[in-house]
């Protein structure tokens, strides 16, 4: 028995409860091919494609509710009012800030060449458009660039660290998912008490500058479900996006308790959040420059697993006080990196404290968990992720709490963790 164990052995783990959070949120949309034909046939935008035009079509590597059917829908649809439609990802330094790590990314969200229905044209080459007043490069993706329009499909969110007006959506994509590795840094160079100002100064000349015809935003629920898809015409961006962003975020999911000690996420990754854990659900804020919508501040968390879609890409892992061993042999440094240096959050890329398995993982965070207000037992959560919390595992000492709220359900008597033979959860991820 290793000194670790010696120190762990005697820490007991709570009886947990699964709970359903239910959340008031739209209905999703299901015919999708339908409204994106709407969308693209509303008159401001049909005008703009032309017979024989080329498109570039902007995608990028977020886990994006449907996208793989939102993207194909769109090339149908431009293919039908007779453009020329080709993909480009659209992320930055993501994909290892290689072509061929970009185009890889697109793969493992379902998006090939033959699903989406037309090539893929993957560079990490950009043109200089010009520069802000304090300086900093303004790039555009090459091949984008060489086509006759331009277009940006990307989901409108909040932002995993910074707190404004337009965060995450069509402007971040046509800033840094276009400026690709170059253009994605210089937005950084000045750190993210500047970044809500650089993406939209940035976009403004691009948008001028380029052949940029109109984005596509969708809007999800609580439940991570595509329930606003909106075809946005290149001078209307800032006024809806602005209006759609603050729609997102009053569907935005949270944890329905307060006083949450130790939250435990089985799966991070780039497929659930740009820092691989989004800190407005785990309640850890990676910059000052951010305002959590989570209420919960836990003071331990634990990460279990790397989800297999995110290539080795463990960005955000530092965020995590602990990680298992499993976790740790699947991270690719050169894959992570480049995320890391481009953004300027060193922490995003340091490795939590490693323990061998699921089971001391938490039992360390109850060990050095720090409780001031006179309890004697932490107050636990289970995520499968930080994308999905409609269905979460608490600790027993929260069922008091839970009976009382009516936007829970109670859907398991309480009970011990399960544990295979190397104690790690048999069910990581996948309840």
């Amino acid at each position: 028995m290793s000194f670790i164990d010696e120190l762990l052995q005697d820490i007991p783990l709570p009886n947990m409860i699964k709970v359903r959070q239910h959340f008031a949120s739209p209905n999703e949309i299901f015919d999708i091919k339908s409204v994106v034909k709407q969308e693209l046939n509303k008159p401001e935008i049909k005008a703009t494609i032309k017979p024989g035009m080329t498109i570039a079509v902007g995608i990028g590597s977020r886990g994006i509710a449907e996208i793989p059917r939102i993207a194909q829908a769109v090339i149908a649809e431009l293919k039908a009012l007779g453009a020329i439609p080709f993909a480009v990802p659209a992320m930055g330094s993501h994909g290892g800030a290689t072509a061929q790590g970009q185009r890889h990314v697109l793969e493992n969200l379902g998006m090939t060449e033959e699903i989406l229905g037309c090539e893929i044209r993957a560079s990490m080459e950009t043109v200089k458009l010009g520069e802000l007043e304090n300086g900093l490069p303004i790039l555009m993706d090459k091949n984008a660039m060489q086509a006759d329009g331009i277009i940006a499909i990307n989901r409108i969110k909040a932002h995993n660290a910074f707190t404004a007006p337009i965060e995450s959506g069509i402007i971040k994509m046509i800033t840094i998912g276009f400026g690709k590795q170059d253009g994605a840094d210089s937005c950084h160079t000045h750190g993210f008490g500047n970044m809500a100002k650089n993406i939209v100064d940035m976009a403004r000349i691009k948008v001028k500058k380029s052949p940029f015809l109109f984005g596509i935003g969708t809007v999800e629920n609580a439940y991570d479900k595509v329930v606003k898809i909106e075809a946005i015409a290149a001078d209307r961006l800032e006024e809806r996006e602005t209006a759609l962003l603050a729609e997102s975020k009053s569907y935005f999911p949270k944890i329905l308790f307060d006083n949450v000690d130790i939250a435990v996420i089985d799966l991070m990754g780039k497929i659930y959040s740009g820092g691989g854990m989004d800190g407005h659900v785990m309640g850890r804020a990676p910059t000052p420059f951010v305002e959590p919508i989570a209420t919960i501040r836990p003071d331990r968390i634990a990460v279990l697993d790397l989800h297999e879609q995110s290539g080795g890409n463990a960005t955000g892992m530092g965020w995590a006080d602990y990680c298992t061993q499993r976790l740790y042999n699947k991270i690719d440094l050169p894959e992570t990196y480049p995320n890391v240096i481009t953004s300027r959050l060193a922490r995003d890329g340091f490795i939590p404290v490693i323990m061998p398995s699921d089971k001391q993982a938490i039992q360390v965070a109850i060990k050095t968990c720090i409780i001031l207000d006179g309890r004697t037992e932490a107050r636990i959560v289970r995520m499968a992720n930080t994308l999905h919390i409609g269905e979460i595992y608490i600790s027993e000492n929260m069922l008091d709490d839970a009976r009382a709220n009516n936007n829970i359900e109670i859907l398991t008597e309480p009970s011990q963790f399960i544990f295979d033979e190397e104690n790690n959860f048999t069910d990581i991820g996948e309840w």
